[in-house]
């Protein structure tokens, strides 16, 4: 009895942290779940919804969460599974998440999007005329209590309308819209070699940029950073604007 009743308590111990590692991963699909509910109530003859999506350009990839094709244009959506109070600009390098008295940084969502969106006009380079939307969309608990941004960021449940509000002059044929979604559908649900690679190589970047943060180095030019005000407060900027425009809230 004692064997099997410590058996049970690894087993359990174990669960648990396979849990907690993974944690991240599960928040993120069951975002990415209620985000794509949403954009199911689309209607599917005007617009091609393709989900999970690994760009590859430039020797460089870009996992990308949800993407809409339609005559309107081709609406590239970041979403996020947070709870919490969030905070940030459309130009921070970070945002803050608050629970209670407890803060955390994450990566510029609009940022990200932007990198995505660049990684599919690459790919698409043969539809100059497509208009590109982005969107940030939070599916948990959270309140975006300080958000300042010209791109839209919004609750998950705010999808479906916030798309249609920007359905207005077509851009792309009917033609050009089937074969834009079938490309893009080639590159949804990349297989786990793939996507081990492409997290791999987030985290790498990730950890060089910080480093360089740390030293007050813009990660992106490699000019010093130094302490400026502006309008929301302190900042860190790079001493290479205008042409740099990297800004570090801390």
């Amino acid at each position: 009895m004692g064997i099997v009743l410590f058996i049970l308590v690894i087993g359990v111990v174990a669960l648990l942290l396979i849990l907690r590692l993974n944690m991240p991963k599960i928040k993120g699909s069951v975002g990415e779940a209620k985000a794509a509910r949403q954009l199911s109530k689309l209607d599917s003859e005007e617009f091609r919804v393709i989900n999970d999506i690994l760009v590859t350009s430039h020797g460089h990839s870009s996992q990308i969460d949800h993407i809409v094709v339609s005559r309107f244009g081709i609406f590239v959506i970041e979403t996020k599974h947070y709870k919490g109070w969030i905070h940030g600009g459309e130009n921070s390098e970070y945002w803050t998440q608050s629970i209670y008295s407890d803060k955390f940084k994450f990566r510029n969502p609009i940022k990200q999007n932007t990198g995505h969106i660049r990684a599919v006009r690459n790919i698409l380079r043969e539809y100059p005329q497509a208009v590109y939307h982005p969107i940030v969309a939070f599916t948990g608990s959270a309140e975006l209590k300080n958000v300042y941004s010209s791109v839209p960021v919004i609750y998950g449940w705010e999808l479906r309308r916030t798309i249609l509000d920007r359905s207005r002059t077509p851009c792309l044929s009917a033609t050009e819209v089937e074969a834009i979604a079938e490309r893009l559908s080639d590159m949804s649900g990349p297989d786990k070699a793939a996507k081990k690679n492409h997290v791999h190589h987030a985290r790498t970047q990730a950890y060089k940029s910080e480093c360089a943060e740390r030293s007050l180095v813009c990660p992106r030019c490699g000019a010093n950073l130094v302490l400026r005000r502006g309008q929301y407060g302190s900042f860190y900027g790079c001493t290479g604007y205008p042409r740099c425009k990297y800004v570090l809230n801390r």
